[in-house]
C-alpha cells in the first residue's frame, strides 16, 4: 500500500549523491531514512567540461539503489536535483537522460541561487523559530552557497564557483598538503568570493550557520578532539590545518574523524572554509543540521499548495517588474485554462492536469513581459528574459519551457526548440496561442460555444466553433481558421471547423 504521507528528495551534489526520505505528521518532517553515497561526479569533469564515461556509470549506478527503495512512491512525492557539476556540464543531457530512465523520476538541474534558496529553507525549517538574522554557509563540492535571512525568509542569496572538490583538484592535485598550496588556494577562494564582502557585511547577521559537506565534516572532526560540539572557531581551523600540513597526504593523516570519502577533498575544502571566515569575519559557524535534501523536501510538500508556491510569487513579482498588463495576463490565463482543460479531459490524473494548468497560467501571465522592451518582437524579449534570469523556485528547464510558450505564443512555431513530441507542452502551447487569440481585444471572450478535444496519438486537435458565434465574433473566428495554418508542418494538425 502506498504512503501518501511518505516524501523523499534526492541531493545530486559533486562530491556525494543523497536520499532523504521524510514522513509528514501533523504539519512537521519525521526522518524515516537516509542514505549517502559518494560518486565524486565533480571529480569526474574534463578540461572541456564533459563529465567522463567513468564519473556517469558511478551516478547511475547510485541512482538504480536509489531507485529500488522509491519505487513505490508517486511522482507528487519525489523530487531530484542535480547541483553544480550539472550545471557546468556540457555532457550533461548524456548523463541525466539516462539518469531520469534509471531513477524513474524527473532529476531537476537548479540554478546556484535556487540551491542557495533551498539550502536556506532547509536550515531555517530545522532551527528554532527566531529573529536573529542568520547568515548560512554551505561549501558543496563544485560551488559554494551564501544566505543571509531571518526565521524561514532569505533575503540574500549567491553561488560561487569555488568548493572543495574544485579546489582540491586544483591546489592539492598529487594530493600534498603544503603551506604553500594552502596559501595559493586561500588567496584563490577569497578572490572567488570577493565581492561576498559588500553583500554579507559583518553587522548584517548575528549568527552564522555553516550547512552539509565541508562544515559537518570538519564540525565532527573538531567535536572528537575536544571543541565544543557543533561548533566550527577560528582556532579549531588553524588546529585542523596544521594536522593536515604534518600528515603531507591524504592517506597519512591520523585525525579522528576524517571519514575515507572525505580524506581527498578535506584539504580543499578546509582552504575555502577558511577563506570565508577571513574574507566574512567569522569567529565561530554553528553546524546546522538542515541542508539541501530538507529544503527539496518542504518545497516539495509546499507545491502542492499554489498559495504556499514561492515559483507563483516570482511570477507575480516579475510580471510587476516589467510592467505587464495585469488585468490582460488574467484574462489571457482564464481563457488558456478553460481551453486546456477541455483538451485534457477530465480522465486524467487530478494531480497532473493541476500542474498541467498552473504553469499555462505562468506562461499566460508571462506572455506580455516583454512588451516594455519592444511592441513588435516582445514574444522573443519575454522568451530572452525567462531564458536569462534566476527565478527562485524554478529549475533551469522549467524556466526554458516557460520561455519556450512565451516565444510560440504567436508568431511561426518552427522556431521553438522545443520538443513538439511532448503532447502536454503542445496543448499548453495551443490553449495559450487561442487564448491571445480570443482576448485580442482586451476583454473577456465567450468560450462556451467552443468545443475542442485532441487525439495525442494521431497528433490532431479539432477545435468546433458554432455558425452564430463566428457571425458574432468574424475577427476572432478568422484568426482561429488561420491558426490551422500556423501548426503546418509541425507535425501536429489543427483542423478547425465552422458548424
Amino acid at each position: 500500500m502506498k504512503n501518501k504521507s511518505l516524501f523523499a528528495a534526492i541531493d545530486l551534489g559533486s562530491n556525494s549523491f543523497r536520499l532523504e526520505i521524510g514522513q509528514l505528521e501533523s504539519g512537521h518532517l519525521r526522518r524515516v531514512e537516509y542514505i549517502k553515497e559518494t560518486v565524486r561526479q565533480g571529480s569526474g569533469l574534463d578540461a572541456e567540461r564533459n563529465l567522463s564515461q567513468e564519473a556517469m556509470q558511478r551516478g547511475w549506478d547510485c541512482l538504480a539503489r536509489f531507485a529500488e527503495r522509491i519505487a513505490s512512491f508517486e511522482p507528487s512525492q519525489v523530487r531530484a536535483v542535480a547541483t553544480q557539476t550539472m550545471r557546468e556540464a556540457h555532457n550533461r543531457e548524456v548523463f541525466l537522460s539516462k539518469a531520469k530512465d534509471i531513477l524513474g523520476f524527473p532529476i531537476e538541474v537548479i540554478t546556484g541561487r535556487e540551491e542557495a534558496r533551498l539550502i536556506y529553507l532547509g536550515v531555517s525549517h530545522l532551527l528554532p523559530q527566531s529573529t536573529e538574522r542568520r547568515l548560512v554557509v554551505d561549501i558543496g563540492g563544485r560551488s559554494t552557497e551564501l544566505i543571509l535571512g531571518q526565521n524561514a525568509q532569505a533575503q540574500t542569496l549567491e553561488s560561487y564557483r569555488v568548493g572543495s572538490v574544485a579546489w582540491s583538484m586544483r591546489y592539492f592535485p598529487d594530493g600534498q598538503w603544503t603551506n604553500s598550496a594552502f596559501k595559493a588556494a586561500e588567496i584563490a577562494a577569497k578572490a572567488v568570493l570577493d565581492e561576498a564582502q559588500m553583500q554579507y557585511p559583518r553587522q548584517s547577521w548575528d549568527t552564522c550557520y555553516g550547512s552539509s559537506g565541508t562544515v559537518g565534516a570538519v564540525a565532527d572532526v573538531l567535536a572528537l578532539a575536544g571543541w565544543p560540539e557543533g561548533l566550527i572557531t577560528r582556532g579549531g581551523l588553524d588546529w585542523l590545518k596544521d594536522k593536515l600540513l604534518k600528515a603531507q597526504k591524504p592517506e597519512y593523516i591520523k585525525v579522528e574523524g576524517i571519514k575515507e570519502d572525505r580524506r581527498p577533498v578535506i584539504g580543499g575544502g578546509l582552504a575555502v572554509l577558511r577563506a570565508v571566515f577571513d574574507l566574512l569575519q567569522i569567529d565561530e559557524m554553528v553546524a546546522a543540521q538542515g541542508a539541501l535534501r530538507h529544503g527539496a523536501l518542504f518545497d516539495l510538500i509546499d507545491r502542492e499548495s499554489p498559495q504556499a508556491d514561492v515559483r507563483s510569487s516570482m511570477v507575480d513579482w516579475l510580471t510587476q517588474r516589467f510592467g505587464a498588463d495585469l488585468l490582460q495576463a488574467e484574462r489571457v490565463s482564464r481563457t488558456a485554462q478553460t481551453l486546456l482543460s477541455r483538451m485534457l479531459g477530465k480522465d486524467g490524473d487530478a494531480t497532473q492536469t493541476t500542474r498541467h494548468l498552473r504553469k499555462v497560467h505562468w506562461a499566460a501571465q508571462l506572455h506580455e513581459v516583454g512588451m516594455r522592451i519592444s511592441h513588435s518582437d516582445y514574444h522573443k524579449h519575454g522568451a530572452y528574459i525567462l531564458d536569462n534570469t534566476d527565478l527562485p523556485g524554478f529549475t533551469i528547464d522549467e524556466l526554458h519551457r516557460l520561455s519556450q510558450l512565451v516565444l510560440g505564443h504567436r508568431g511561426k512555431i518552427r522556431k521553438l526548440d522545443a520538443p513538439l513530441q511532448d503532447p502536454v507542452f503542445v496543448q499548453q502551447l495551443m490553449a495559450l496561442r487561442m487564448s491571445v487569440i480570443l482576448c485580442h481585444a482586451r476583454r473577456d471572450p465567450d468560450t462556451t460555444p467552443i468545443e475542442l478535444s485532441v487525439d495525442g496519438a494521431r497528433q490532431t486537435a479539432r477545435l468546433k466553433l458554432g455558425t452564430s458565434w463566428a457571425e458574432q465574433w468574424p475577427q476572432s473566428a478568422h484568426l482561429l481558421s488561420e491558426e490551422s495554418v500556423a501548426w503546418f508542418k509541425t507535425g501536429w494538425e489543427l483542423k478547425v471547423q465552422i458548424l
